[in-house]
C-alpha cells in the first residue's frame, strides 16, 4: 500500500495510491483508518512531504564503498546524527542551497517511517515497529562537514531532507536497487543489500538510546557516488518498489 499526504485547496490529508488516483483515507496513517471512497487524480493533487517527523536520525558510513569514497573507515558501531524537522521538504519542493556552503552534495536513502512508539525494540520485533519506507536525499554541504567536528549545519540546513514522495508500506527492503540521477545522470547506483548493517541492527541500536516515534525518520545511509550539486540542478532518488523523488535546487533568497 502506497500512503501518501497531500494538499488539495488548502486542505491537508492522507490516502491511499492506487495507478493515477489517490482515495482519501478518514483519519492518519499511524492509527486504524478506513478509505473514505473520494477518489482524486494525482494531478490534482500537491504530494506534501509523506511525514511530518518528530525527528530524524540519520546513520552515517553505512556503505562501505561510500565510506572509502571520503577517505573514511568503516565505523565498528553506526555512526548516528539527526536532522531537524525543519529540514524536510517534500517533492516537487526545491532544495535551498546554503549561503554558507560552496560545496552541497547529494545522498541518496532509503528511509524508514516508524508506524508507533516504541524504546528498547527487540531484534525480532523490528518490523511491527515500522510503518513503511520511502525515498530520501540527505543533502550536505560537505564543506562545512569536514571544516566543522560536528555534522548539524552541514546536514540539518533548511531543505536538506527531501522524503517522498510516498509510504510503501508492503516491501521487503533487504535488496533494492537505489539510484541518484543529476539532470538525467545516473550518479549513484547501489542495493540496499550493500548496507554494512541492516535494518533491524539500526533500529535495536537507536532504540536502546531513545524512543522512536510515530512518523519519525531513520535513514539508513547512502551508496557511493555522491557528488556535487549546483543552483538549477534537478536531482532524483529512485528506489525499487517506491518510486522517485525529484527536487531542484535554487538559490538561497
Amino acid at each position: 500500500m502506497r500512503i501518501a499526504r497531500f494538499s488539495i485547496d488548502g486542505n491537508v490529508g492522507f490516502g491511499v495510491v492506487e495507478g493515477n488516483e489517490l482515495d482519501v483515507i478518514k483519519g492518519h496513517p499511524f492509527a486504524e483508518f478506513e478509505r473514505s471512497g473520494q477518489k482524486v487524480p494525482l494531478d490534482k493533487i500537491r504530494l506534501l512531504p509523506p511525514t511530518l517527523p518528530n525527528k530524524i536520525v540519520a546513520i552515517g558510513r553505512n556503505y562501505a564503498e561510500h565510506a572509502a569514497e571520503l577517505g573514511n573507515e568503516v565505523p565498528d558501531a553506526p555512526v548516528t546524527f539527526f536532522k531537524p524537522s525543519t529540514s524536510v521538504v517534500g517533492p516537487g519542493d526545491p532544495i535551498a542551497y546554503p549561503s554558507f556552503s560552496q560545496e552541497v552534495h547529494h545522498e541518496a536513502e532509503l528511509a524508514v517511517v516508524i508506524g508507533r512508539m516504541c524504546r528498547e525494540v527487540p531484534r525480532e520485533r523490528v518490523k511491527d515497529v515500522i510503518l513503511g519506507y520511502t525515498c530520501a536525499n540527505d543533502v550536505t554541504a560537505r564543506d562545512v562537514q569536514k571544516r566543522e567536528k560536528q555534522w548539524a549545519r552541514a546536514k540539518g540546513f533548511d531543505s536538506s531532507c527531501p522524503l517522498g514522495p510516498w509510504i510503501e508500506t508492503e516491501l521487503d527492503p533487504s535488496d533494492l536497487t537505489i539510484q541518484c540521477t543529476v539532470n538525467g545522470e545516473q550518479r549513484q547506483l547501489g542495493r540496499t543489500s550493500q548496507m554494512v548493517r541492516p535494518i533491524e541492527d539500526l533500529i535495536v541500536h537507536i532504540t536502546e538510546a531513545m524512543t522512536l516515534l510515530p512518523g519519525d525518520v531513520v535513514l539508513t545511509g547512502t551508496p557511493a557516488g555522491v557528488g556535487p550539486l549546483n543552483v538549477g540542478d534537478e536531482v532524483a532518488v529512485t528506489i525499487e518498489g517506491i518510486g522517485t523523488l525529484t527536487n531542484k535546487v535554487i538559490k538561497r533568497g
